[in-house]
């Protein structure tokens, strides 16, 4: 990070564009357009007010000195009181006639950078979240902060590129409407400010010049010092069982001392520039009083027109000296640039691994479960009747960043009431595997494919005999709502979501409405119907299938079956908020997500050791309770208890990269023997 160079100008021009074009074009565009249309016209307005100040100004000090030739004695005795009083009373109503347009122009920009935040949070939020893109950038370390670009840079930019945007257009209006005035009142005037401006501008990007890199680094040491604290309050329970205090302490002292030797040379730039910007600001002070004050001397102009020439002078000057001024704020906004045009184009490196080609790496397929039967119908001897609800063809998997091969040509078939346990040496793959089924790794080769029951109750579902093929980093909605075509993943520690116990057994299938969770908030609906982005409605090819949701006869009854009724008395009822990752203990949380599972109703789950913090009692009411509602299950465990709710084990056993042979077997468990299930 120390050596990190910032972008070259046309890749931070092209990620401008990038990152704030979309808004401009999107459904919003017609509102958008229209605000900004009414902003850059009051912003005109106010330069036209500035303008008419100038000339206010003027005769203003015009009725103070009526005979400039005088001495300041007799200029006082020389005053024109009623043309004094008459230009006072034109200034006072003009500032009158004139703040209300500059408060407005403010609020009416504000507010369409807030609009403008709005929708980008919302676009963000949803490439962020589809496709398991979320999944990817963190578990192959893609981006640093993803969490701080979507929150603190989209905030900087909106309000940035706007403020930048109407800057240089009030420049522009500015340097038309002043320039005329300045050449009219002496030209030699205007040839100095150009040089002075021009040289001022060299000299502080010459100066300023490392100042992107370091405020991009000086985001990023920030968010990680952050990130160490907000990780120190997900883990407080490990750490204080640890006794870690101290390790945590160093830790978080070695990210704050990196950030702040960072802000030790950020400051010291600024420094430097400092100097040479505050003198380049006054010295124009004096300046075009210098160069016009021999005319009045001589009697060639008047009093006011040194206040109109000084006032024009600085506007011109403000216009041309932008990166003087604002080299500073220039150099933030960049490095700002540069981190969402950094998270825009992984965002879309992420999502154009759907367009690779289908024969390459995994694919993940889905069919309705009629095709299935047509292929056993084939069969000349006839099997009971089950239907087939997965099935695995040659399946190598690799990690996705050593390419180490974890299983090796692995054909699998799943029928209906099938229960499989997948076990093996720690370290041979057996979360990997489920990790591929459930469409996170796609390192690899072979087929894996879902026969869906009812395909008719599930959305984007072809017709029947038609599979749908879907690699396994496509965005057809695959693994996404993989829950709404039947199938469900419990892993090892369970996600706990943030809201009421009601919302933590629905989720993920339902979302709970709003209305419950913010009963105190009555401005919802309006926010909402006047910026339809922030509704929370799933975006066109990700709707949630529409199933009943459970009453709440139905959530009382799961948590017995679960053994957790004694929650409610402690949660105070289904819609208390808490805390449940700290509230409730480990095995607790496998046991409601357990819950879940039984309200979801899947036909097939996949499970990551899902009952390793149990006792044996409740592992087996659990998996009773799971095999009387008819789900067919897979599971990942060491424990032996495991074996007598499984009717079927897959064996892994780890392998070399050299080796050409299977490194899986399946066995029944009709054997009558329990055996060592963490051993080949």
């Amino acid at each position: 990070n120390a050596q990190r160079e910032g972008p070259d100008l046309p890749t931070l021009v092209r990620r401008l564009w990038k990152v704030a074009a979309p808004y401009w074009s999107s459904d919003d565009k017609v509102q958008a357009r229209l605000q900004l249309a009414a902003v850059f016209a009051l912003t005109f307005a106010t330069t036209g007010i500035s303008v008419g100040f100038n000339f206010l100004g003027r005769d203003f000090y015009n009725a103070l000195a009526t005979n400039p030739s005088t001495t300041w004695f007799l200029l006082m005795l020389d005053k024109d009181q009623q043309q004094f009083t008459t230009q006072l009373i034109y200034y006072l109503a003009a500032f009158a006639g004139g703040i209300p347009v500059f408060v407005l122009r403010d609020y009416a920009r504000e507010t369409l950078s807030l609009r403008w935040r709005s929708w980008m949070t919302s676009y963000y939020m949803e490439r962020y979240l589809s496709n398991q893109t979320f999944y990817k950038l963190q578990s192959q370390s893609m981006i640093d902060n993803p969490d701080q670009r979507i929150v603190d840079d989209l905030s900087s930019f909106t309000g940035t590129a706007l403020s930048f945007s109407l800057t240089l257009f009030n420049a522009a209006v500015d340097l038309i409407s002043f320039s005329n005035i300045l050449f009219g009142i002496y030209p030699p005037l205007f040839i100095v400010l150009l040089v002075y401006s021009i040289g001022g501008t060299a000299i502080s990007v010459f100066l300023g010049r490392g100042l992107v890199t370091l405020n991009f680094l000086q985001e990023k040491k920030e968010a990680d010092f952050r990130y160490g604290l907000v990780r120190i309050r997900e883990n407080a329970e490990s750490i204080a069982f640890y006794g870690g205090e101290e390790n945590e302490r160093q830790l978080l002292l070695q990210r704050f001392r990196s950030a702040f030797e960072n802000l030790t040379q950020l400051l010291i730039s600024s420094r430097n520039l400092e100097f040479f910007t505050n003198g380049y600001r006054y010295l124009i002070q004096i300046l075009p009083v210098a160069v016009v004050a021999p005319m009045y001397f001589s009697g060639k102009i008047e009093f006011g027109v040194i206040n109109q020439s000084v006032s024009a002078f600085n506007h011109i000057l403000g216009d041309f000296s932008l990166i003087v001024y604002q080299f500073q704020a220039i150099s933030a906004f960049s490095a700002v640039i540069d981190r969402l045009g950094e998270f825009d184009d992984v965002l879309d490196s992420s999502k154009s691994k759907c367009l690779l080609d289908p024969l390459e790496g995994i694919r993940l397929t889905y069919s309705p479960v009629e095709s299935s039967t047509l292929l056993k119908s084939s069969q000349p001897i006839s099997t009971e009747k089950s239907e087939k609800l997965l099935n695995i063809e040659d399946l190598t998997l690799l990690t996705p960043t050593s390419k180490t091969t974890l299983v090796r040509d692995l054909s699998l078939e799943i029928y209906e009431k099938d229960t499989l346990l997948i076990a093996g040496p720690s370290g041979s793959g057996k979360t990997s595997l489920l990790r591929a089924i459930a469409g996170l790794w796609g390192t690899g080769r072979g087929i894996i494919t879902f026969y869906l029951k009812d395909a008719k109750d599930y959305q984007s579902v072809p017709s029947v005999g038609t599979p749908l093929q879907v690699d396994l980093y496509g965005d057809l909605e695959g693994s996404r709502n993989r829950n709404c075509r039947g199938v469900f993943f419990l892993p090892q520690r369970p996600y706990m979501v943030l809201g009421t116990l009601r919302q933590q057994l629905l989720y993920p299938t339902w979302i709970e409405d709003s209305d419950a969770t913010r009963q105190n908030i009555t401005t919802d609906e309006q926010s909402t119907d006047s910026m339809p982005f922030l509704s929370g409605v799933p975006v066109s090819g990700y709707a949630s299938v529409k199933r009943q949701k459970p009453t709440t006869d139905d959530l009382f009854q799961v948590l017995e079956d679960v053994c957790l009724g004694y929650v409610l008395e402690r949660a105070s009822g289904l819609d208390a908020v808490n805390e449940w990752s700290s509230v409730l203990s480990l095995g607790e949380q496998q046991r409601l997500a357990f819950a879940r599972l039984l309200l979801s109703k899947p036909y097939l789950v996949l499970l990551d050791e899902s009952t390793s913090a149990l006792d044996e009692a409740n592992e087996a009411n659990l998996y009773r309770q799971i095999e009387a509602a008819g789900i067919t299950y897979i599971s990942v465990g060491h424990r032996r208890t495991l074996y007598e709710h499984h009717n079927k084990i897959l064996r892994i056993s780890t392998i070399s990269n050299d080796s050409t042979k299977r490194n899986w077997c399946i066995e029944s468990t009709n054997q009558g023997v329990k055996l060592d299930l963490s051993k080949q």
